[in-house]
């Protein structure tokens, strides 16, 4: 599982429950006074920092991405299309991933005005939106969905809305609690749901607490939405377009492959919105494009890909950089098209609320 003396770079390969016969994670403190998890970061085979053709996440995610590796564009904010807000509606804010930091959630929340001291909705017409990926890797994703789920209603009857988009890891969490230990066709060998969440952060405590209405309730999130002039979606790839030529087909398309109840069908749904960086370097741009062209909005909005590895800018694992990633607030890249949101809090990194428009 971990990379040893003098072995070679962590090589891609299928998970399997052999992997599991002891307790796969044991929370250790990291050099930030986050919980980690031993061998987050994982190189892809030929040290690249490019997902491969075909990639499958039955390896732990996120390839540590070496600095510069990012082009960087300098952006003449005038040049760009200002999405506009509708008519009458509140302040528009959104939130990167959260991965179960229900502390710090609450901290960034109240920071914004969004939620008071009890933790209740204090934002009046305001709009928030959640990017996806509730769960995994941190101590208390079920808190976290309990509390998008109250703010949603909290904020409806103050004549707002907090709504919230699927993540890959809500995904891999519905999988790991409906299929289990199937086996299902990874494209790298057999592999299971249950083997994936666990690689992948999944929390015991979060699977002993997970209740029907938390289920219906991921099941039914939109993949995609547009609002403001800002396309709003989970992952940094372009898979949504295998799902439909418009918002609302690929929304009916994610709940439909869901309602089928599929292992295969499902894991091969997971296995695409895991996919990453497809907005970054030569062709990002573009890649943005195609996606803004098909579904509208000026500008993409993303977490699922912490701006800490789109920059390069990952803290050291020994934990002799005590400083750890350093993150102000979103990335703006891609011409100045595309918006990065997930501000690495699972690498003590920061947990990001941002209102909308953003100066750049």
């Amino acid at each position: 599982m971990t990379q040893g003396a003098g072995q070679g770079p962590e090589v891609e390969r299928t998970a399997t429950l052999r992997d599991f016969r002891v307790p796969a994670y044991v929370h250790e403190t990291g050099p930030y006074g986050h919980s980690t998890l031993p061998g987050d970061v994982a190189r892809p085979l030929d040290g690249s920092a490019d997902v491969p053709e075909g990639y499958t996440p039955t390896q732990r995610d996120l390839p540590v991405i070496n600095r510069g590796d990012t082009l960087q564009v300098s952006v003449d904010p005038a040049s760009l299309a200002a999405p506009q807000q509708g008519e009458g509606a509140g302040a528009l804010y959104v939130v990167g991933d959260v991965h179960g930091y229900l502390d710090e959630l609450v901290a960034a929340l109240q920071q914004q005005g969004l939620i008071d001291a009890a933790g209740n909705w204090s934002a009046g017409t305001s709009r928030l939106w959640f990017l996806g990926d509730f769960t995994d890797r941190g101590p208390d994703g079920i808190g976290v969905i309990d509390l998008v789920m109250r703010l949603s209603a909290e904020a409806a009857a103050a004549g707002g809305y907090c709504k919230a988009l699927m993540g890959n890891h809500e995904l891999l969490l519905l999988g790991a609690k409906r299929f289990g230990d199937t086996p299902v066709n990874s494209g790298a060998g057999t592999a299971t749901f249950q083997a994936a969440w666990l690689l992948n952060g999944g929390q015991k405590t979060d699977m002993d607490r997970l209740q029907d209405h938390h289920l219906q309730w991921m099941a039914r999130l939109d993949a995609v939405e547009e609002v403001d002039g800002y396309l709003l979606v989970h992952s940094d790839t372009t898979a949504y377009l295998d799902y439909g030529d418009s918002i609302e087909a690929v929304n009916d398309t994610v709940r439909e492959t869901l309602t089928r109840n599929d292992a295969d069908e499902c894991w091969d749904m997971f296995r695409k919105f895991t996919k990453r960086f497809s907005f970054r370097d030569e062709g990002g741009a573009d890649a943005v494009r195609s996606l803004l062209n098909t579904y509208g909005g000026a500008r993409i909005v993303h977490g699922h890909s912490p701006i800490p590895y789109l920059l390069g800018e990952v803290g050291s694992e020994d934990g002799e950089d005590s400083a750890g990633p350093v993150v102000e607030g979103p990335h703006v890249y891609a011409d100045g098209l595309a918006i990065a949101m997930d501000g690495g809090v699972t690498m003590a990194g920061k947990l990001l609320v941002q209102q909308l428009p953003l100066d750049i």
